[in-house]
């Protein structure tokens, strides 16, 4: 028997009992459409992580330093000298010294803003823009200025975006601001708009702790930054002995971490999702079996008008794989609808520009997967439906 005449054959029968056709696809169709969403989340979120780190720089490097008693230490200057001893692989670096204070404009207090000191070199480092007044300068850090930057949030809804020139207070020190930051994409609730730099020499003054221990270098190549990061490593093992006492990170290598735990997630989610996939595998043996018991006439006549046992095991093992791949098919269909209802919920509920969105690859594979279930889970009732016996099943009442 031909394909073509098959499947016709197979669409035949589906049409015939549509309601016990789609429970059948049932399983196939929540398999398909939940590998189809958690693989397109996935997507999202690793190019919104990847879009992320891309907008920082992927070639930044962030040094924290534990430190080892009072006699070994790096300071602020070391780390410069670093940057001039190694401009092939450095451009700059800069002290980061993080505030925990409350900040205070007018008579508001706010919790949510961060608080960071800064050199003047961090508005390159991060490649940061101004839309007004101007950034930190060194004389600003060489005399612990109380001057700050502040990100275009809080300009907007405490100054009405004319923020240069006011005053406003961390942990009780009131400071004039001297720039605002370019809008970053996350304003609308604050993000990395919610924000505000000040002198690092400042910062390290008001700390609870008076010390620098974090500094974040400015790569020259982002091919370069693995030397980089080496350079960094080896002049510090040199001062601490160990590399128990500091750690050195690139931008990339935590972007690869990150990829890695979302492709682990992804994978272990689907494989969840999966076992649906394996639910309506069973369906589909289960009903292609009753099939196969109430159709048992039908075989004995084609047998006896000379359908051989391939013919058979054809017919029935094309019909169960019809079967999967319309589920498949409308469960592609059911996840797509879901991936766009997805996008929609995450954008409003978080405001990140998260797209839901599975690759093709994602949904060939899917549907491939549906139709080797079909195919799998079909053949032993096809085996069963192609050894009967013409006689046997004639008399099949």
């Amino acid at each position: 028997m031909k394909f073509l005449q098959s499947f016709k054959l197979a669409l035949q029968s589906i049409l015939k009992s549509k309601m016990r056709a789609f429970l059948t696809m049932l399983g196939i169709i929540i398999g398909v459409g939940a590998v189809t969403v958690i693989v397109g989340l996935g997507n999202g979120m690793q190019n919104y992580i990847t879009a992320s780190f891309e907008s920082m720089g992927t070639n930044l490097v962030q040094v924290n330093i534990q430190g080892r008693g009072a006699s070994r230490t790096v300071s602020v200057d070391d780390m410069y000298a670093l940057v001039d001893a190694n401009p092939e692989l450095l451009s700059y670096v800069s002290p980061m010294v993080g505030i925990s204070g409350t900040v205070k404009i007018g008579s508001e207090n706010i919790k949510t803003t961060s608080v960071s000191g800064v050199s003047e070199d961090y508005a390159k480092i991060a490649s940061s823009e101004l839309t007004d007044g101007r950034f930190i300068q060194y004389v600003d850090v060489l005399r612990r200025q109380p001057v700050c930057v502040v990100g275009s949030y809080i300009s907007k809804n405490f100054y009405s975006g004319n923020a240069v020139g006011e005053t406003l207070k961390v942990s009780g020190t009131a400071f004039t601001i001297v720039g605002v930051l370019k809008e970053d994409s996350n304003s609308e609730k604050g993000g990395s708009d919610d924000i505000i730099y000040i002198p690092y020499s400042l910062a390290a003054k008001m700390s609870w702790t008076g010390t620098i221990s974090s500094f974040v270098f400015s790569g020259s190549d982002s091919e370069t930054v693995d030397k980089a990061v080496t350079t960094i490593k080896e002049s510090l093992y040199k001062v601490y002995k160990s590399y128990d006492y500091f750690s050195v990170v690139s931008m990339s290598e935590m972007l690869d971490s990150l990829m890695t735990m979302v492709n682990v997630m992804v994978i272990v989610l689907g494989a969840i999702a999966a076992i649906s996939l394996l639910v309506g595998g069973i369906g589909i043996m289960n009903i292609m079996l009753v099939s196969v018991t109430e159709r048992t006439r039908e075989i004995g006549i084609r047998k006896s008008l000379g359908a051989k046992q391939k013919d058979i095991l054809g017919q029935f093992v094309i019909e169960a794989a019809t079967t999967s791949a319309l589920g498949g098919i409308i469960g592609i269909l059911f996840g797509a609808l879901l991936c766009a209802v997805g996008t929609s919920i995450i954008s409003s509920l978080t405001q990140e520009a998260i797209t839901v969105a599975p690759s093709f690859t994602a949904v060939l594979g899917a549907f491939s997967v549906s139709v080797a279930i079909g195919i799998i889970f079909g053949y032993l009732p096809a085996r069963k439906a192609a050894r009967l016996n013409p006689i046997d099943a004639l008399r099949y009442d």
